[in-house]
This record gives structure tokens, sequence and C-alpha cells, in this order.
């Protein structure tokens, strides 16, 4: 007769075997999702080092797709506007998760063509948001829209310098993941 320790073990094997082969199958297959594509006028292209796409080699999204996406809001002084004003939009970290985006650097481009390099370390450490809504209202691109990186400036001490105000940009069109 075989040792009862022996027998236990034996019939916990198979149910081990079976969630490791679970993980794996679970690791390997494509995400149950996809990145939606979008209905309205595309308002944000992203490209370079991303998994998730929705045309060709980029994701592209509309406004109703970022207004999906977990908002957050705060109001800061900026060097831009006489009074505080409070920008809501998702986290520029959430936008780039989206997407299945790594890498160092990202390059922000506006309609004029405008470029700023935000390290990629900064969304991480910084609640940078994507801001679609100024005072609870979209900004329309004379009024530095439709979408506008900006940094919790006055949150951290460090973040009032023309450091990070260069890395804010107004009107963005593309973000280059490199």
């Amino acid at each position: 007769m075989p040792d009862k320790r022996l027998l236990r073990a034996w019939f916990r094997v198979p149910t081990l075997h079976a969630t490791l082969l679970a993980l794996c199958l679970l690791s390997v297959l494509p995400a149950v999702w996809a990145l939606d594509k979008p209905t309205g006028p595309i308002v944000l292209t992203i490209e370079g080092r991303i998994t998730e796409t929705n045309q060709g080699g980029k994701a592209q999204f509309d406004m109703q797709m970022l207004a999906a996406l977990p908002q957050h809001s705060f109001t800061t002084r900026t060097p831009w506007y006489p009074d505080a004003v409070t920008f809501t939009g998702p986290l520029l970290r959430d936008v780039v998760a989206a997407v299945g985006g790594t890498g160092s650097a990202i390059t922000a481009v506006a309609l004029n063509d405008y470029k700023t390099e935000i390290p990629f370390d900064d969304i991480h450490r910084h609640d940078v948001v994507v801001a679609r809504l100024m005072n609870n209202r979209p900004m329309p691109v004379r009024e530095k829209g439709p979408l506008f990186i900006v940094y919790p400036f006055d949150t951290k001490a460090e973040l009032r310098s023309e450091l990070y105000y260069n890395r804010s940009a107004w009107q963005l069109s593309v973000l280059r993941i490199h």
C-alpha cells in the first residue's frame, strides 16, 4: 500500500500542473480587449514603442476614448493664465498604459509642431494629465485645446520651474514613445 503522503502529493500535482498551465496560457494569449477604433474626430495619435494599435502601427484616440479612461482633476497656477485653473483628463501614465507604451522618453508634438520631450520617469513621479477640460469645459484650439499636457505645478516646488513648464504642451496632437 502506498504511503498516504505520496497519494496526497500525487493528487495535488495535477491541480498544480493545471494552474501552471493556465497561467502560462494567459501570459501568451493576446489581450482579451483591443484598443477601440475612434468613431469621432481623431484628437491624439500615439506612435513608437507601443503594443496596442488601432490604425496600422499607431494608436489613435477620439475625445470619447480619452473620456472613457479614468479622469483626474487638479487646480493649479500656471504661467499662461492669471488665475488658478482646473484641468481634467486622464493621467498621461494611463494613456501610455492603454497603448502598452514602454520606453525612456515621450516626445509630445503640438498642432503647430512645437515639440517637447518628457522623460518616462515623469509620468510615474508626477500626476501629469492629458487635459481635455479646463474649468470643466472643453478647450477649443484657440484656447490651447483640444488637449493640453499639464503638470500639477502647485503640488511640488520643483514643478514650478521652466523645466516643467516647457514639458507642458498645449494643442497636443501626437505622442512619440521612444
